[in-house]
């Protein structure tokens, strides 16, 4: 399977410049110039909609041509590699592409703490300890690109009650769907221009219980498709974007490298960033016996790249202070296998995070239907 390497010219990150721009503010990265076009008409409301997971990918195989999303698709971008919420996300909320934001997995090591945290939940990722809850915040900072803003437009944010970063006065806060939609439709009613930043977390959490291809993946994003056709009816003079942080696939089996006490004796650290891109800390001197070790046991199903080849190839947007977090290798699968870093790791019927079908997203663009 062909790789689908991050475009920096043509990825989330610049769906992000251009909503940027609409506020008034510069970006020193590309903007994308059929939605800077959209979003010159003035609308008095501009929704930009995130829906976790809805890629490529799932919307061909769980919606018909016709389909109201299908038929708004205005462009297809890249997302950010690894091709997770973590990463991609706090790309799309600071506008600015992995390297500058740190934020590159799931698990992150922290060479400082010595351990591996899950960075949204402030927890060593093997022994599940809490870690000081300002730790991630205060070592990988980060700011909004609504923020400090020089426009006309108010803006409002819509996400799950979960979601505890930069709480403001027009922080809007749901437990279901049905009330997220309905908060968009509140803010849009209010009087003044209005810009929304929503955040969906479906259809991700649906595909990683049940696959792509499954029939409560089928019905999750048809319902998706139903409500965003009636928010465009129910709203007036409002400009819709909607896109995703990164797709998903089926997956197909499971790799148990944590059963493997040999690649385990190579490695300085435990496994970290995600389980279809994989960091690893190796010991000093076990270099190349590790790279000759992984491609005879796991190369049926992971390309091993060194990280500063990564790196060097802009695979994360740039250099930059945090590179050092994302270890000396990683293992990108390129089949639809799941990597197991501990016994007790759970088994997605749908994932993500690499850099196959999955890092296709839409540039879906809606105007009312008045």
């Amino acid at each position: 399977m062909e790789l689908i390497r991050p475009d920096f010219n043509n990825s989330i990150l610049n769906i992000s410049a251009s909503l940027e721009k609409l506020l008034g503010k510069e970006s020193e990265y590309a903007t994308l110039d059929y939605l800077d076009k959209k979003l010159l008409q003035n609308r008095k409301n501009v929704v930009f909609l995130i829906l976790d997971g809805c890629g490529i990918n799932p919307i061909n195989i769980n919606l018909r041509e016709d389909a109201f999303l299908r038929r708004h698709i205005l462009g297809i971008v890249t997302s950010v590699f690894p091709s997770t919420t973590t990463n991609a996300t706090t790309t799309y909320r600071t506008a600015m592409p992995p390297i500058k934001h740190g934020w590159f997995g799931w698990s992150v090591y922290f060479e400082g703490l010595g351990r591996a945290v899950d960075i949204y939940m402030n927890k060593d990722s093997y022994t599940g300890e809490e870690i000081d809850k300002n730790f991630v915040n205060s070592t990988l900072p980060t700011k909004s690109f609504y923020a400090d803003t020089r426009s006309e437009y108010e803006i409002n944010k819509v996400v799950p009650t979960y979601f505890k970063d930069e709480v403001e006065k027009n922080h809007y806060t749901f437990n279901g769907l049905e009330e997220m939609f309905s908060q968009i439709k509140s803010v849009c009613d209010k009087e003044g221009k209005q810009f929304v930043y929503a955040y969906c977390p479906e259809p991700d959490s649906t595909m990683h219980e049940y696959g792509v291809s499954s029939n409560k993946a089928k019905a999750m994003i048809e319902y998706l498709d139903s409500k965003v056709e009636w928010l465009a009816k129910e709203c007036k003079d409002t400009l819709f974007i909607i896109s995703a942080d990164h797709g998903q696939v089926d997956i197909d089996g499971y790799v148990e490298m944590y059963k493997d006490q040999h690649l385990l004796s190579l490695m300085e650290w435990p496994f970290f960033l995600e389980p279809r891109a994989i960091g690893f800390k190796i010991k000093k001197g076990k270099e190349e016996e590790f790279e000759k070790y992984f491609a005879s046991t796991y190369g049926d199903d992971f390309i091993l790249f060194k990280t500063q080849k990564l790196l060097e190839e802009n695979y994360f947007g740039g250099r930059g202070e945090y590179e050092k977090m994302l270890g000396d290798y990683i293992g990108v699968c390129y089949t639809n296998k799941q990597a197991i870093f501990k016994e007790d790791s759970h088994r997605f019927k749908g994932h993500h995070t690499s850099l196959t079908d999955e890092m296709e997203v839409p540039v879906i663009v809606i105007e009312s239907l008045e």
